[in-house]
């Protein structure tokens, strides 16, 4: 069974607009040693035909149902060879030699994560995020780049602690960190003028309601059992907070 040095999974369903800029920013950047995997989740639409207009350029192509964004990127987890995994769904894109720069870094200091800086689009305007702190989680769900396109792990550390809880449908990656978080494990980030990843605004998660991102949210913390109490004056903080904006 051939091994790779990067595995690069893209999760999409009724998106034939979009996924094209996606496909073509990672087979740009695609050498021997990465590996591309796309998992769709039985598009409706036209989307897995312009999926296969590439399928020479990619690895696997699974289409099915599934139970949602997370279920479809453990199916992705599942079936990758690479010794890093990072996801870079429809409509998300890397910049030019972004997988070059990400394999140094992680050749040079044998980290278990990296962030990559990524430009993270909104609805109304653009915010650059790069680096991460650990210290923040405790009490920010905004502690990193947060997003899939910007995080690498190495597949050993996804054996140690789990892959995505599928019972979050909305926030399943922050669960991940926490984990990642009480595992001691080491990571770093690239230079915050190295941008990786273009991450497109209009996500599964930007479609919720402040109150479900604040419930799940406050679920994941108690499963991971941070305190009651700093549970709830996290909610409480969130919600003046929400109530001034």
């Amino acid at each position: 069974m051939q091994k790779y040095l990067l595995s690069v999974i893209t999760v999409v369903k009724n998106d034939q607009r979009n996924i094209q800029k996606t496909i073509k920013s990672i087979i740009s950047q695609k050498k021997n040693n990465i590996e591309y995997i796309v998992i769709d989740g039985k598009s409706e639409d036209n989307t897995l035909k312009e999926v296969k207009k590439f399928k020479r350029n990619i690895d696997l192509i699974l289409s099915e149902k599934d139970d949602g964004i997370y279920s479809a990127m453990n199916k992705g987890i599942k079936f990758a060879k690479g010794e890093i995994i990072v996801f870079c769904n429809s409509g998300d894109f890397f910049y030019k030699n972004s997988f070059k720069k990400i394999l140094k870094l992680f050749k040079k200091e044998n980290f278990d994560f990296v962030f990559g800086t990524v430009l993270r689009n909104y609805t109304k305007n653009k915010i650059l995020k790069y680096g991460f702190d650990f210290d923040r989680i405790k009490y920010n769900f905004d502690f990193a780049t947060s997003h899939t396109t910007g995080f690498f792990l190495k597949k050993k550390i996804y054996k140690k602690i789990g892959n995505y809880n599928t019972k979050f449908k909305i926030s399943a990656d922050y669960d991940l960190y926490f984990r990642l978080y009480k595992g001691n494990f080491i990571g770093g980030y690239t230079s915050k003028k190295d941008k990786i990843g273009n991450v497109a605004s209009g996500g599964y998660s930007s479609k919720r309601t402040f109150l479900s991102h604040l419930v799940e949210e406050s679920k994941i913390r108690l499963h991971n059992k941070q305190n009651i109490f700093i549970v709830i004056l996290i909610i409480l903080n969130a919600i003046i907070k929400n109530f001034i904006k």
